[in-house]
């Protein structure tokens, strides 16, 4: 992924809505009780950490009990620590007092809520690169010092793996083409990291690795589903057992969910947008227009996925009068540069979203050669009366112009390839008239109206008019 282009536009929840879920996922919550239960008889060791003999009454007083609640109470500790929600106060004695932050926790505004979120997802992430116990076990030399080189672990590429996983689920969440809020399966986020997008068939070899990825993110998914980043379901016990153990239960083969599923949460979201954002990445989310102008607005909306420009296209026309918003929005569509047809189309797109408050706009630029068909359109679709007919001249411009749009939009596609076949069937002398038509686009246009017609003859003929344009204009 490029941190040049920039990735699709995110609708976030609001900041306090974010700051209520923040506050009620479960390792922050228990982090939160841990810091205000720490009092002057509490004690750590070197790294920080609670002191062993501490583990139990934290257990109890976070309601935690089983084989797993001084783990839990570790861990929530460690992340009180690392979230500025406690502090160490003399190393060597081992006291600790209240953090700063925890002040903000009932106190701050949201941004500042989510900001000690976003520590404590820092504090899980690092955890989630490390190898887990039996692996540091393993790894232990006589002496009881860790042998890292036995453990075939590389610290920062394991954090770039899963940046780089967790980068991926961002964009399949946000991508218009993508799941959206749809779970993704776990098998597929691995392979994303690993199988080349081009490739048909993944090799043995690919498979195998994609195996092991799954295993590592199985474990590392487990420890961010209870800072809130994720919700995930993990892998079917049973398919990690071994292969020749008889199950006690029919399995279903074909439930891809057995082998994990995972879908970012709307906190998770906004958490992974401010860590991409702070990478370098180009991450707009919706709402970022409102408060600019309709130039910005046309041009930046232009690339977003149709959803997004609505939604965004939506919260700029909140803040404006109608009628003041549609001039605005006509005056930023003119121009000859290559950008200006997509620009035309967005605004055709955003003065559909504004009632008839914003007819005399529309009126005002009927003699407009670059806006008086759109205006048209838009009087037309509404009953408005006394609409002049348009001239064969700007019919044609305006054909030109949306066909251009298109093609700046979505490239060759299917439904582009249907409107240049329904154009030539319905005008039979479509290409005799269009070449003379004076938009910069024309010849652009009529290039590919020839690759995109399936009947040879029809093809041709759009390739000589496009020769006839590009003549005409000196090109």
């Amino acid at each position: 992924m490029s941190d040049s282009s920039p990735l699709p536009p995110v609708l976030l929840h609001p900041d306090a809505e974010l700051a209520r879920d923040a506050l009620s996922t479960p390792l922050l919550s228990r982090a939160v009780r841990l810091a205000r239960w720490a009092g002057p008889d509490t004690r750590v060791d070197a790294g920080g950490g609670l002191a062993d003999e501490q583990l139990p009454a934290a257990a109890e007083a976070l309601g935690l009990s089983g084989d797993d609640a001084a783990a839990l109470a570790s861990e929530a500790w460690r992340v009180a620590l690392d979230a500025g929600l406690v502090d160490v106060t003399d190393e060597e004695a081992g006291t600790v007092e209240a953090g700063e932050d925890l002040a903000l926790l009932s106190g701050g505004s949201p941004q500042d809520v989510l900001g000690v979120w976003q520590a404590a997802l820092e504090a899980v992430l690092a955890d989630a690169s490390v190898p887990d116990l039996d692996d540091l076990a393993d790894a232990m030399d006589a002496g009881g010092e860790i042998d890292f080189s036995a453990l075939d672990w590389d610290p920062e590429a394991e954090s770039e793996f899963l940046d780089g996983v967790l980068a991926n689920l961002y964009l399949l969440t946000v991508s218009e083409e993508g799941p959206g809020q749809v779970p993704v399966p776990l098998p597929a986020l691995a392979a994303s990291m690993i199988v080349p997008g081009d490739m048909g068939e993944p090799t043995n070899d690919m498979l195998e690795q994609v195996s092991d990825a799954m295993m590592r993110l199985d474990d590392q998914f487990r420890l961010l589903a209870p800072v809130g980043l994720i919700e995930y379901q993990p892998v079917d016990e049973a398919l990690m057992a071994d292969a020749d153990a008889e199950s006690a239960a029919p399995v279903d083969e074909t439930d891809v969910s057995r082998y994990g599923i995972v879908r970012l949460t709307p906190l998770g979201l906004y958490g992974l947008r401010a860590r991409l954002l702070e990478a370098g990445f180009g991450a707009p989310a919706v709402g970022e227009l409102a408060d600019k102008g309709a130039d910005a607005l046309l041009d930046q909306t232009s690339y977003f996925p149709p959803a997004a420009a609505q939604a965004e296209t939506e919260q700029w026309l909140a803040r404006r009068e109608q009628l003041t918003a549609a001039r605005e929005l006509l005056a930023a569509a003119r121009g000859a540069d290559a950008g200006a047809p997509l620009r035309r189309l967005r605004c055709q797109q955003a003065l559909s979203l504004v009632g008839a408050e914003a007819e005399p706009a529309l009126r005002e630029v009927l003699d407009d050669a670059e806006l008086g068909g759109l205006a048209r359109v838009w009087l037309s679709e509404r009953g408005a009366a006394e609409v002049p007919a348009p001239s064969e001249q700007m019919v044609f411009w305006l054909t030109v112009d949306t066909l251009a749009a298109q093609l700046a939009a979505e490239g060759n596609s299917d439904e582009l390839q249907a409107l240049v076949e329904g154009l030539a069937m319905q005008h039979s002398g479509f290409f005799a008239a269009a070449w003379r038509v004076d938009h910069p686009a024309t010849a652009d246009v009529l290039e590919a109206m020839g690759r995109l017609h399936p009947d040879k003859r029809i093809a041709k003929e759009a390739r000589k008019a496009a020769f006839k344009a590009r003549s005409q204009r000196g090109g």
